[in-house]
């Protein structure tokens, strides 16, 4: 479920729909990260551990298990497209089918952009898919759902460089 601030910053009186992403993991079938965003902070230490824990439980799961774990303070939804794992941490609220859907269109957007995107199209443009999850991501909350809208500043700087 989707929480509702109102009072802070400059929403206030409108309120601001917050989504509580935490953390978007991708990670390759032997469990090694190829990228992460963290929306809290977490020291590199905590980060090590809580990466290395999620990814050994979700990789240890079959397929005919439900993608939804909790772990610690956080539900960890996760996917499995060809050899990469796509998980993301949210708070236990969150609504487990919406950041499915998430996971899809993040994929569908990599794909439209690298053509079929596989673990080598993460580790040779990391900041490309770095950049399209900035455009889809702000601060933990879900901002843009448009493809289009996604790509077109990377394609620009394709263009001029």
């Amino acid at each position: 479920m989707n929480k509702v601030l109102g009072g802070f910053g400059r929403g206030v009186g409108r309120g601001i729909i917050r989504m509580g992403i935490r953390f978007v993991l991708m990670v390759n079938k032997q469990g090694q990260t190829r990228l992460a965003q963290y929306y809290e902070y977490l020291t590199l230490d905590e980060r090590r551990a809580l990466e290395g824990e999620i990814v050994r439980k979700c990789l240890a799961r079959n397929e005919q298990q439900c993608s939804f774990v909790e772990h610690r303070n956080y539900k960890i939804v996760y996917r499995r497209y060809a050899s990469l794992f796509f998980l993301v941490g949210v708070d236990n609220d969150e609504n487990e089918l919406a950041i499915l859907e998430f996971i899809h269109l993040l994929v569908e957007t990599m794909d439209r952009h690298f053509g079929n995107v596989c673990e080598l199209d993460i580790m040779f443009h990391l900041e490309k898919a770095h950049f399209m999850l900035e455009e889809m991501v702000m601060n933990g909350c879900i901002v843009e759902t448009s493809k289009s809208n996604i790509l077109t500043p990377i394609q620009l700087m394709d263009k001029t460089s």
